[in-house]
């Protein structure tokens, strides 16, 4: 498989002419645990949404292993924000989860007793296996927060976009899931994450992609998470995180 897992070219993306994104290129490494990093409206979510192909982009394209997201769609799973979700929707965590079982191009596919299976494996890897028939109308924060990444578990993908994951949950969940997103590494998964906490972006990233509207750097988190990239990302408003790197 090829060894670049998203390639971004010329990218942009504007709402009512006003660009949200301008001119981005990068490529992301296979196998790597990777970090978006930038402000509040620096365009990290709508990065996610174009990749995913939920905005219409004004120029550029997106590769994901050289391939069209229609090509490789299946192999692509996103977990948007959990605030963006409609939680008091009827369904139980193991419907959720099933819902990763099903193909975009045969959503009339009976699920199966594999389908099954590998949902709660999935389930149980997020720890919530005694809550299969719990409505997630009824789960805290981090339990929902969970199910979505249990659901994108079932789905076997090779790429993961996940979308701020870590905001409003506990401690304890956030361990969960970091480690489980290191175990996803470690079997050659791609996973890009929208984070917000600075003070851990050195200990969960590989790989970071620092956004202000234009991209700021793209590399390995050792040699690009650095003050003068940082002061560029966040437009010099770091002051007291930066007098401590």
């Amino acid at each position: 498989m090829n060894n670049i897992a998203i390639k971004v070219q010329n990218l942009t993306v504007a709402y009512n002419e006003k660009a949200v994104l301008e001119n981005i290129n990068y490529e992301l490494p296979a196998g790597k645990l990777i970090g978006v990093i930038g402000a509040n409206g620096s365009g990290k979510t709508t990065m996610l949404k174009a990749i995913m192909g939920l905005l219409p982009i004004k120029s550029g394209e997106v590769k994901i292993f050289d391939k069209s997201l229609a090509e490789i769609r299946q192999k692509v799973s996103y977990v948007p924000q959990r605030n963006l979700v409609d939680w008091d929707f009827p369904a139980s965590v193991l419907d959720v989860v099933l819902m990763g079982r099903i193909n975009p191009s045969n959503i009339f596919k009976n699920v199966t007793a594999q389908d099954k299976e590998i949902a709660q494996e999935a389930i149980q890897k997020v720890g919530l296996q005694d809550l299969t028939k719990r409505q997630i109308s009824q789960l805290s924060g981090g339990q929902q927060q969970r199910v979505f990444l249990a659901r994108a578990l079932a789905q076997q993908a090779d790429v993961y976009l996940l979308d701020e994951p870590f905001v409003a949950i506990d401690v304890a969940t956030e361990n969960t899931i970091i480690d489980l997103l290191k175990e996803m590494r470690q079997n050659g998964k791609t996973i890009v994450v929208v984070h917000h906490d600075l003070q851990t972006v050195t200990q969960y990233f590989d790989w970071v992609v620092l956004l202000n509207t234009t991209l700021i750097a793209s590399g390995e988190t050792i040699s690009t998470f650095q003050k003068e990239n940082l002061q560029k990302t966040y437009s010099g408003k770091l002051n007291f995180f930066l007098e401590k790197i």
